[in-house]
């Protein structure tokens, strides 16, 4: 099959068009290079320097004409979102609809979104959440995330294309960009590793469900060897602070570190947990990494890269 992942050159994308290309699939990537790399695109990929938001992405689709659709590619910092809103819609949303209106032109079947369970149930009634609960986000990323995903309901129900949607919880894992304000275990783990005092947000209290990017991978395939349209988390089900994850990354660095705090930040969840049971009755997956184990193979990664 003809996949075209966007943000391919990502952090989750690469792992996932790695996955495609060893079983065989065709893969094409798009991405802007804005966070992605390009040493990350798998050589076996055809690769296409574009923006989502671009109207040069119709001339990928008219060349491609993809059969499935992996969307990744997004503005995803939630304090750039609380920042720049029109920012964050634009590519979220803008660059949603520019996909998709070229993917119905140019006959895709089917789209697998990447969508945030955290960011879209804002603080929680109840943990972990399912896929039923009420959907009340506290920054504008998760209102375009929200947003985007009553727009694949319009397309699927009025324009005939199908989609899932799968709800990550905290993803982590190796290629993580540690320069953003995304992604707290890799930028904690680079500065542990360089030497550095890395800065905990608030009191550390705060929890989130973190997940290895392997196993988000797996949830992909999964949902693109099924051609189910529906929602699922892809989580652990696990709570774990910040305070937590610093000292298990202390301990596992060997850095000489301590808790050290600074202001809470604008639009930051207090606790987030998904509850995956759905996806685990629909598509027959679950969360094989723990987080120890994840942890000690991404500090591995990042050690690496700091040898080159």
């Amino acid at each position: 099959m003809k996949v075209l992942v966007t943000g391919g050159a990502g952090f989750i994308g690469s792992h996932l068009v790695d996955r495609l290309v060893q079983e065989g699939h065709e893969v094409v990537v798009v991405d802007n290079l804005s966070t992605g790399k390009r040493k990350n695109v798998d050589k076996r990929a055809r690769f296409y320097k574009v923006d989502i938001t671009s109207a040069r992405l119709d001339r990928v689709f008219k060349k491609e004409k993809p059969e499935l659709i992996s969307h990744h590619a997004a503005q995803m910092d939630v304090r750039k979102s609380v920042s720049d809103p029109a920012f964050d819609a634009r590519v979220n949303l803008l660059g949603l609809i520019n996909i998709l209106e070229n993917a119905v032109k140019y006959g895709t079947r089917r789209v697998v979104f990447a969508s945030s369970g955290g960011a879209i149930y804002g603080e929680q009634n109840f943990y972990p959440a399912t896929e039923e609960h009420p959907t009340h986000p506290l920054s504008p990323y998760g209102v375009s995330k929200l947003s985007s995903e009553h727009y694949l309901y319009y397309y699927q129900k009025v324009m005939g294309l199908d989609s899932a949607i799968l709800r990550y919880s905290n993803v982590y894992g190796p290629r993580q960009d540690p320069f953003g304000e995304a992604g707290v275990v890799a930028i904690f783990t680079k500065k542990l590793l360089q030497g550095e005092q890395p800065i905990i947000n608030g009191n550390g209290m705060q929890t989130r469900d973190y997940v290895f990017v392997e196993d988000v991978v797996e949830a992909n395939m999964a949902v693109i060897n099924n051609p189910i349209n529906d929602t699922f988390n892809i989580a652990t089900a696990v709570e774990s602070s910040v305070n937590q994850l610093f000292r298990y990354l202390v301990d596992i660095t060997g850095a000489q570190a301590r808790e050290i705090y600074g202001p809470e930040k604008k639009g930051e969840q207090i606790r987030s947990c998904l509850d995956y049971q759905k996806a685990h009755k629909v598509l027959e997956w679950e969360p094989k990494t723990p987080l120890l184990e994840g942890l000690k193979k991404t500090s591995e990664y990042f050690r690496e890269e700091l040898k080159a």
